[in-house]
């Protein structure tokens, strides 16, 4: 596969061309109108031409410097800004691992180490080491997504979808927790919505909205998705009458591991990056996500996804 140019070279190559179309122009055409093409029949012509090609050479000697410092310059940034990102996500994940795995070496320990334990107790000890293994489940696959997404888009599948029946397959995952949270979800989908990409990951978008909807927006949340056709594309709306969240939070909340109330998102058992599994996935598809929090309460996520022709 042959190498991109970077920016240096490009910035280099554009200012050369420029100034050897410029030089060349200047010397073919004697008179200021430019509309007459005379050959060079003086000596003086030809020093001239020299002068200015070796002038050229000189000057896109030190613009080539230029451009190679600039291209070390910003990969040294890139590479300095990708190692700190990478240090940050290692010590989030190592953060968000430590609390469910703790969990589960405490209760265990206790079962291991009081035998006579009464089997009530026996029990819900079992139930909540069984809750955590869950939640730490969850984690590393929602890790996995999101390490696919970076590391190997051209593994992603690109599949003739149906996202009407998708997401009518959510619904009714989710209609118990649902209905626990004396909540409301209205799909007006219509039918037979097409798309051409990873089911996997087109699945996870509307389920990862559904399930942050649960779990933060409030008992009692109206949750309305709707679609509307726009040239080669779909605009999907995901909307909720829930709380909201304050508006200086909204630029953050597809960031890794970004919670507004940090205890109070952990108790509810999400990872902290379903929102960014969501905004990637739309990227990685073509498409493109906004969310705003609406004065009267509660969140709107707007994207695309490019139908399929």
């Amino acid at each position: 596969m042959k190498n991109k140019l970077s920016e240096g070279h490009k910035m280099w190559l554009s200012v050369m061309a420029v100034f050897l179309i410029y030089a060349t122009v200047s010397l073919l055409f004697e008179d200021y109108d430019r509309r007459f093409l005379n050959t060079f029949s003086q000596a003086s012509d030809w020093h001239l031409l020299l002068f200015s090609l070796l002038v050229m050479s000189g000057l896109g000697f030190l613009l080539f410097r230029y451009a190679r410092r600039m291209d070390e310059r910003i990969s040294r940034e890139q590479a300095e800004k990708e190692n700190t990102m990478r240090r940050e996500l290692t010590q989030n994940i190592a953060h968000e691992l430590k609390t469910p795995t703790a969990s589960i070496l405490g209760y265990t320990e206790t079962l291991l180490e009081n035998p006579t334990l009464s089997d009530e107790v026996r029990q819900q000890f079992i139930e909540r080491t069984h809750s955590q293994a869950q939640r730490l489940t969850a984690l590393l696959q929602d890790i996995t997504t999101l390490n696919k997404m970076d590391y190997a888009p051209e593994r992603l599948r690109q599949e003739r979808v149906d996202l009407s029946l998708l997401v009518a397959d959510i619904v009714s995952e989710t209609a118990l927790a649902i209905r626990q949270r004396q909540m409301v979800l209205h799909n007006l989908l219509p039918q037979d919505i097409i798309v051409r990409g990873d089911s996997s990951l087109l699945y996870s978008i509307f389920r990862n909205l559904v399930d942050n909807a649960i779990s933060y927006a409030g008992a009692g949340t109206v949750i309305e998705i709707s679609a509307q056709r726009a040239a080669d594309l779909w605009l999907f709306t995901f909307r909720d009458n829930g709380i909201g969240i304050p508006e200086e939070h909204l630029p953050r909340i597809f960031e890794r591991f970004y919670r507004i109330d940090k205890g109070r998102s952990r108790d509810m058992g999400g990872t902290g990056l379903g929102l960014a599994i969501v905004k990637n996935a739309v990227l990685l598809h073509g498409g493109h996500i906004t969310v705003t929090s609406p004065a009267g309460g509660g969140l709107t996520f707007e994207f695309t996804l490019p139908s399929l022709v």
